[in-house]
């Protein structure tokens, strides 16, 4: 489901459930609404919006991992592609046709990661994408060296390409992350009846709704950022490619 649909729900029922609480408060017996009332009321309502504090943050925080963890994967697979390069390029002129293949993949994986799309970054993960991956390996392999230095620089780019690839899957896992709705609706569930105390105890004037609309936009936000931030490949919020623009302007030095 696209993020900001998501966060538009959110703020719509939020601010739907303080108008009903608004609605409520009329029809509510004046007992109902008495000083004892309202504190037993506040004590429930200060029970529920600590515990959507506590979850709310921690969903914060495992998407900031998440982020986190795939913009350094980007990064070290950048630096990591550079040395395989390099390592080419010290084995002999026999390597030339496997390092323009390299730079012609990487291009290829970079334009497709530019495209910040979603159904384009699934293609990365398909037999396509792993069969040219995979076809580069075989090259590597099949390199014959005759000095025990060409033995150690083809070991040295066999270990870096696993390297890489194992850093691409994690990194393609991460970017098909998502909250469980289950958790993400009971948070829902939880602040809808914060807010709908709101309107319940609230008079039901123009400042009170501009307030409330205020505060359900933002934590309508906060959802949508965590939202981002657990899909960094794609999204209005995703990680930097400067590094990769950089490793591809090497590639071929």
């Amino acid at each position: 489901m696209n993020h900001l649909l998501v966060a538009t729900i959110v703020f719509v029922c939020l601010f739907g459930s303080a108008l009903l609480g608004s609605l409520l408060r009329r029809c509510l017996p004046t007992h109902h609404l008495s000083e004892d009332s309202i504190s037993v009321v506040k004590l429930a309502t200060g029970l529920i919006a600590t515990m959507a504090a506590l979850v709310l943050g921690l969903l914060v925080s495992s998407a900031k991992g998440t982020f986190d963890t795939a913009n350094a994967q980007l990064v070290g697979a950048a630096a990591k592609v550079i040395q395989f390069d390099r390592t080419l390029s010290q084995y002999g002129t026999e390597t030339e046709e496997i390092r323009g293949l390299l730079k012609h993949n990487f291009a290829a994986v970079l334009q497709v990661l530019e495209s910040r799309d979603s159904a384009q970054l699934a293609l990365l993960d398909k037999e396509p994408a792993v069969s040219r991956a995979e076809d580069l390996q075989r090259r590597v392999q099949a390199l014959l060296p005759a000095t025990d230095a060409q033995r150690q620089l083809k070991a040295r780019a066999l270990q870096l390409m696993d390297e890489v690839f194992a850093m691409r899957w994690l990194t393609l896992l991460q970017a098909n992350g998502s909250i469980p709705l289950p958790m993400l609706a009971i948070l829902v569930v939880w602040i809808c009846v914060i807010f709908a105390t709101f309107g319940l105890f609230a008079p039901g004037n123009g400042t009170i709704m501009a307030v409330v609309g205020m505060c359900a936009l933002s934590v309508a936000s906060s959802v949508l950022l965590v939202e981002e931030l657990n899909r960094p490949l794609d999204g209005l919020i995703s990680v930097s490619l400067e590094p990769m623009r950089h490793s591809l302007s090497r590639l071929g030095e």
